[in-house]
């Protein structure tokens, strides 16, 4: 099934498939993505637990090699590229959320947000660092360890490293999975107005609705497939 074209598209995935292996033999989880997202525009990805959402966030990433298939993303076709080339790609141009925030442990707050503009090579790392960590409101935590702060502050830090580097696309995998509801609800609203402040390209899985449809597009995945009875919303 191929997704509604987008003018301009700062990601192109065609035909791309995943498979794994498996001791009971091989395990089909992408099957056949047809998929392009415009500049700033935000995408919910939504589907039942195995029906390829991480899966299609990892490609994206280069984080897993297609089978098949070709992936463009920011003006890079990366399904070919080798693991250097890939982290090159992901340092210059992604950004990624995690559900269960994947900071450092052994690095304060200001260190992790600073840890992808130093591998950047970029200069004024700490005080870039220093001033997105300001902007998410953890101004007052910058030398506090991810152990010494609460879930909705280590998703905060996670946020701020995420976009401190600008990153044209921002991958978000359930970012209020391990949160609370008034906590996750908060980081929603952050990671919105980041992605608007930035005009960053949103992709956004979930498992709740009413958090996807926040978002321009609706992309319904089921048996790792785009299922066209999930919609893009109407009132766009």
């Amino acid at each position: 099934m191929t997704d509604n074209p987008s003018p301009d598209p700062v990601l192109t995935l065609e035909g791309v498939q995943l498979q794994l292996t498996s001791d009971a033999g091989p395990v089909h989880i992408l099957r056949g993505i047809d998929l392009a997202v415009a500049s700033g525009e935000t995408v919910g990805v939504v589907g039942p637990s195995g029906s390829g959402k991480t899966s299609l966030l990892m490609v994206i990433a280069g984080l897993e090699s297609v089978t098949a298939g070709r992936i463009e993303a920011a003006g890079h076709e990366i399904s070919g590229l080798d693991e250097d080339s890939l982290a090159r790609f992901r340092r210059d141009h992604v950004g990624i959320v995690f559900q269960n925030f994947h900071l450092v442990p052994t690095m304060t707050a200001l260190e992790n947000v600073a840890l992808p503009l130093e591998f950047a090579g970029r200069d004024a790392a700490f005080t870039l660092a220093r001033e997105q960590l300001e902007t998410v409101g953890l101004g007052h935590r910058l030398a506090h360890y991810p152990g010494q702060l609460s879930g909705g502050e280590q998703q905060r830090v996670a946020l701020a490293r995420a976009f401190v580097t600008e990153p044209k696309i921002l991958l978000a995998d359930e970012p209020t999975g391990s949160l609370d509801q008034a906590t996750g609800d908060a980081i929603i609203e952050l990671l919105f107005q980041l992605q608007q402040r930035f005009g960053t390209t949103l992709i956004l899985v979930t498992h709740a609705s009413e958090l996807a449809s926040r978002c321009t597009r609706i992309v319904q995945l089921a048996d790792g497939r785009i299922d066209g009875s999930g919609g893009g919303r109407d009132d766009e």
